[in-house]
């Protein structure tokens, strides 16, 4: 039974992770689009969405440990998936922060294009897609591939934020819409922090090793 009840929580995190990558695919397009009414759905629909769906499966995970009281390997899984609820659900937090970002964009004149922004999002939701696959087949060397690409999303915050400064510092005027974009980037680079943890969760499960906070990764 208690084998039945873990399938039937993958299944829901799946389902769950979609939703939130949809929902900052979302956000993300309303500033591309130039389009508020997207960011306004991440808004107003998705956000409330996902908290309450967060809410049921945290439910469940609780109700799975009282009523089967799965021991050693299925107890991890469930504490696993438990965490990564959790984790999908900030990462709704850091799309719906997007969202405000864009909503304020997209009602003054744009910048200049800005080529490692959309790229962060492209890497970003890769990881995120990746770190589900990596969950779903129980693919431990794809799960530690998600991690060692938090780096290149890391270098491209770093890259934008530098080249904000510099647009900053040779115009006030556009110090407001900057520091938007700054934010932007800033959360895309939680969501691949977040994205990560699912990687973490899902070596755990499969190997239960907590590899948080060790050297591990310059191991692989």
């Amino acid at each position: 039974m208690i084998r039945e009840k873990i399938d039937q929580l993958k299944e829901h995190v799946i389902r769950y992770s979609s939703v939130v990558r949809e929902m900052v695919d979302t956000a993300f397009n309303g500033l591309l689009e130039t389009n508020p009414e997207l960011a306004t759905k991440v808004i107003e629909e998705f956000e409330p969405r996902v908290n309450q769906i967060e809410i049921e499966l945290d439910e469940e995970c609780i109700n799975a440990i009282a009523l089967y009281q799965p021991e050693a390997k299925d107890l991890r899984i469930v504490m696993m998936i438990s965490k990564m609820v959790a984790d999908l659900e900030r990462i709704g937090d850091k799309a719906t922060n997007i969202a405000e970002s864009v909503l304020p964009l997209v009602a003054q004149p744009a910048l200049k294009p800005f080529v490692p922004l959309p790229q962060m999002k492209q890497e970003t939701l890769k990881m995120l897609d990746d770190a589900i696959s990596a969950f779903v087949n129980e693919d431990i060397q794809l799960a530690y591939n998600v991690l060692y690409r938090d780096d290149v999303v890391d270098k491209l915050r770093d890259q934008i934020l530098r080249e904000l400064i510099s647009f900053m510092m040779s115009d006030s005027t556009v110090i407001e819409r900057s520091l938007h974009l700054l934010r932007i980037a800033r959360n895309l680079e939680k969501i691949a922090d977040l994205t990560s943890n699912l990687c973490e969760e899902v070596i755990y499960i499969k190997e239960g090793r907590n590899i948080k906070h060790t050297t591990e990764l310059s191991k692989k």
